[in-house]
């Protein structure tokens, strides 16, 4: 197997003070989901409920989409149906040049991220510019994010304050936040109102009303699409939701699993144009509905993009968003990935020690652990297993199969015990890169058992 993502990984961590800074604060959002969760009693009914209507509406999709669609139109609203990347990003080039746009200002979008919109317009002549904080420290860094929630998660207040400095202009050593933040607004409201375009992603589109949803802490959507006379939504397809009420499960779910609050400072709804503006859905697939018909990962289209399997991953928390080679990390970017290219992101599938935490946080409840093992057994047939790891399944069915092999095994297993440390602890061994091996018992259980050593009550 490649060590992509191990070789990444072993990077990030060699920097102690960062891994740890990293993984407690990451622990600390996990934290606060927590005690949202338990703060509500009716906290798994709701899960169960998220669950149920994205399998419905994942089901129905052709269904929901098509009222969706007919609802916004009805309010005004230009739709555009994109099949992959390619196509929307031409559409929202094609809506700009209808308008003679110079400047398009977004909020974040993990979508656009996907079809690399960025790029493609500044290639183009557009100035794009993200306004939500995080994203706008990442575009000055032109870095991608490492979190889908908090995309500068990895980054300190220090390197903020001195890319700031660099890019903005601001005093010198100076990184108190409160400082650094009204920096930034003063930095993005010239970009606010000089805007041609703005443009949003979406939480969630409302079938029943041809509404879309859009989530934010900072406002920063809500700006954008006030000033600017045209709008354009980018929402995949998975998205849509039956109803109002539906919504009402998914807005309990999303701020408390993501951040730890009751809800996010901003829901905002968006269904007509303003007056003598414009607003256009551009409805994406790029490679959804083919999970539609994947029974083993269809879950994963439930997602609603709330962060919290990164935030308790182990293996996340530790080595940071960087070290996934798929531009979503963590649990539910190494199952995205292996569904979009499993040739190309096959390296992901190691970042998971399989402890089910983010089955467990998932609010909707998306058996994520449970694919990656599923893409593990697949790693043969693609050509990707590791020939070591298979050989040692190989010798391990083996003795494991024979119980002679096994009883001799155990017998002489303590000892390696008594071994000389270097024959124990080499490039050979794996296991012992940064761990010490297990003692072995100089008796085994059924040893134990045999001498009545053990003792039990037949009550």
């Amino acid at each position: 197997m490649s060590t992509k993502h191990a070789e990444a990984a072993k990077r990030f961590i060699q920097n102690k003070d960062q891994e740890q800074w990293h993984n407690e604060t990451l622990w600390m959002v996990r934290e606060k989901r927590d005690r949202q969760a338990m703060a509500l009693p009716e906290w798994e009914e709701l899960r169960e409920l998220s669950s149920k209507i994205k399998m419905h509406t994942i089901s129905h999709l052709d269904k929901y989409l098509d009222m969706f669609s007919q609802k916004a139109e009805e309010n005004g609203v230009i739709v555009h149906w994109a099949k992959d990347a390619n196509e929307h990003n031409q559409i929202v080039y094609d809506i700009l040049q209808k308008h003679k746009a110079k400047k398009l200002v977004k909020s974040k979008s993990m979508l656009t991220e996907e079809c690399h919109l960025n790029p493609f317009l500044i290639d183009k002549g557009i100035d794009v510019v993200e306004s939500d904080l995080g994203e706008r420290i990442l575009q000055l860094l032109n870095e991608p994010p490492s979190h889908i929630v908090m995309p500068a998660i990895h980054l300190k207040r220090q390197e903020v304050g001195t890319l700031f400095e660099e890019k903005l202009h601001t005093e010198k050593d100076n990184s108190d936040p409160t400082y650094l933040t009204r920096a930034a607004r003063m930095h993005l409201r010239n970009e606010f109102l000089t805007a041609d375009v703005a443009m949003t992603g979406c939480n969630f589109g409302v079938a029943e009303t041809g509404d879309v949803v859009v989530c934010t802490n900072e406002g920063n959507a809500d700006m954008g699409t006030s000033l600017a006379k045209v709008h354009i939504v980018s929402m995949g397809i998975e998205k849509v939701i039956p109803d109002l009420k539906s919504l009402s499960v998914f807005t309990r779910l999303l701020a408390r699993s993501a951040t730890g609050q009751p809800v996010t400072s901003y829901t905002s709804h968006y269904r007509k144009p303003k007056q003598d503006g414009e607003m256009h859905f551009i409805i994406v697939d790029n490679g959804r509905s083919d999970i539609i018909s994947n029974p083993d990962h269809i879950q994963t289209l439930k997602c609603i993009r709330c962060g919290a399997c990164m935030n308790t991953c182990p293996v996340y928390r530790r080595t940071g968003g960087y070290s996934y080679t798929y531009f979503i990390p963590g649990p539910i970017g190494i199952n995205l990935g292996m569904l979009k290219s499993p040739k190309e992101y096959y390296d992901n599938v190691s970042a998971c020690s399989l402890c089910y935490s983010c089955n467990n946080v998932c609010p909707a409840k998306i058996d994520l652990a449970n694919q990656i093992y599923k893409w593990r057994q697949d790693l043969d047939s693609l050509g990707k297993a590791d020939k070591v790891k298979k050989s040692m399944s190989v010798g391990l069915k083996l003795v494991f199969s024979s119980p002679s092999l096994f009883k001799t095994a155990l017998r002489f297993a303590p000892v390696v015990n008594v071994l000389p440390r270097f024959l124990l602890y080499n490039g050979l061994n794996d296991w012992g890169k940064g761990r010490e091996l297990p003692k072995f018992a100089s008796e085994s259980f059924t040893d134990m058992w045999k001498k009545g050593k053990v003792k039990y009550d037949k009550n």
